[in-house]
């Protein structure tokens, strides 16, 4: 059975990555810095027959993400799929961004991207395949007023993902970076829309990104043959302005 891990795997984005990628027959794996929250989604993967395992894991720590590898692969199995997933979103304008925000989304954005896709890779390439996926954002194409810390993680996390791409294609490795260019329908997303004084609700069919949608396009992703790999997908609502 092929194994996948996903790191930051949250409620919602994440975890349909994960029940898509389970659903499919891969063992999954799932990383995030409060492990005990995926206790309901194993018990729901594994009462649909599917397999899946939680590891309590900071994707910006070196020690911690070493550690959920090495264990991976030494007590599951060898890694097929490797999605990064962690986000970072804030707002601030950038005279109130403290230096302490700003690294931390960094951290968060960019630096863990980077320790998640090296262990990945020094897995993978010994075995001459595998793939590491990217979620990135509007924010890794563009910048935009007060997202610069936010800017910043992502754009650094594309630059990394097509240098791994181009340096790791040739050893068999799949490399691709998936921009959301839209407002996912998640709990964060809908509490900013209140904030701004629109009712979710009340906006059109599919006008929020699915994180079904989000999970489907990985797996088509992962699905593609060597002759005719893809680094980047973008991702967006009908409506949505672009």
């Amino acid at each position: 059975m092929s194994v996948a891990l996903i790191v930051g795997a949250g409620d919602y984005i994440g975890a349909a990555i994960a029940r898509k990628l389970a659903a499919e027959g891969m063992t999954v794996c799932m990383g995030r810095r409060n492990g005990d929250k995926l206790a309901p989604l194993v018990d729901e993967i594994s009462a649909s027959g599917g397999v899946a395992h939680a590891f309590t894991m900071d994707a910006r720590d070196e020690d911690s993400t070493l550690s959920v590898f090495d264990r991976i692969e030494k007590e599951i199995g060898p890694l097929d799929l490797v999605i990064f997933n962690v986000g970072g979103n804030v707002r601030f304008p950038i005279r109130e961004t403290t230096s302490r925000v700003f690294r931390k989304v960094w951290e968060m954005a960019c630096f863990a991207g980077f320790l998640t896709g090296r262990e990945a890779a020094r897995h993978m390439v010994p075995r001459g395949r595998g793939c590491i996926f990217f979620t990135g954002a509007s924010a890794s194409m563009r910048g935009n007023a007060g997202f610069g810390a936010f800017a910043a993680g992502k754009s650094g996390l594309r630059a990394l993902a097509q240098s791994m791409a181009k340096e790791l294609g040739p050893e068999g490795i799949h490399v691709a970076h998936l921009v959301i260019d839209a407002g996912v329908d998640t709990g964060f997303v809908r509490d900013l829309l209140r904030q701004g004084g629109t009712d979710p609700d009340s906006l059109p069919p599919d006008t929020l990104l699915n994180p079904q949608s989000v999970a489907n396009a990985y797996w088509q992703l992962y699905q593609q043959p060597r002759d005719a790999w893809s680094f980047e997908m973008d991702l967006r609502p009908y409506a949505e302005r672009w």
